[in-house]
């Protein structure tokens, strides 16, 4: 990890060159490590090529199931979950980047970013504290591995903020986006290239005010 994070590349951006692992999102290369490395273990050495090679179509079948359970979580019939799964399964603008070969942070960035959706859905659905923290680990994947972590960061609080607005809100949403903003954001800071953007940058302010928010509805509701 230390060798990464202090790779100093002379090669791009010629003359000056870059720190690589203060400018990269570098969870696409830790996983193929992270597999090389368990495979290796578990006495079957595939080359690192390889795993470079099929590491998008693997993450590819993870999103699959991922899809359905999401379908399925929301919808309740499994027929609706199967449908969703057979649609990511062939929609173009997924197959792309997740054919063999196609070595770039898409590769299992969709997959985090669903798991990071059932999770939270479950978290809502449950009140359950596990399921919670698994969504912000899952979410800290996805920071550590695409910028379009973004798309998370935004849209689950503008979903918290809706629920406030609609009056469906509870103390189950109330539980799951409180561990999902605390642990997340605590965990995205550990990517070197996100660091304390995760308190100054736009993408996030909706997470803070809707943070802000729920903390003060619990206040009132406690003194009212």
């Amino acid at each position: 990890r230390e060798e990464f994070l202090y790779w100093f590349d002379v090669d791009s951006w010629y003359p000056l060159g870059r720190f690589v692992g203060h400018t990269v999102y570098p969870g696409l290369m830790f996983t193929s490590v992270a597999l090389h490395k368990a495979l290796k273990f578990l006495l079957l050495p595939l080359d690192i090529k390889h795993i470079c090679v099929f590491i998008a179509p693997f993450f590819s079948t993870i999103t699959t199931f991922c899809t359905y359970a999401i379908t399925k979580e929301i919808a309740e019939q499994e027929e609706a979950g199967l449908l969703a799964a057979m649609f990511i399964a062939v929609i173009p603008s997924y197959l792309s980047r997740s054919v063999a070969g196609s070595y770039d942070n898409e590769a299992i960035s969709i997959t985090q970013l669903m798991l990071t959706f059932y999770f939270f859905i479950k978290a809502c659905k449950t009140g359950s504290y596990i399921y919670a923290s698994l969504c912000a680990l899952a979410y800290s994947y996805l920071v550590a591995s695409w910028g379009g972590y973004s798309f998370v960061i935004a849209f689950i609080p503008v979903f918290v903020l809706a629920t406030l607005i609609t009056k469906m809100y509870n103390t189950k949403i109330y539980l799951a986006y409180s561990v999902f903003y605390v642990i997340g954001c605590f965990w995205a800071m550990q990517t070197k290239f996100v660091e304390f953007k995760v308190w100054h940058t736009s993408e996030h302010l909706g997470s803070h005010f809707v943070f802000v928010l729920v903390q003060g509805k619990l206040v009132y509701d406690h003194l009212s």
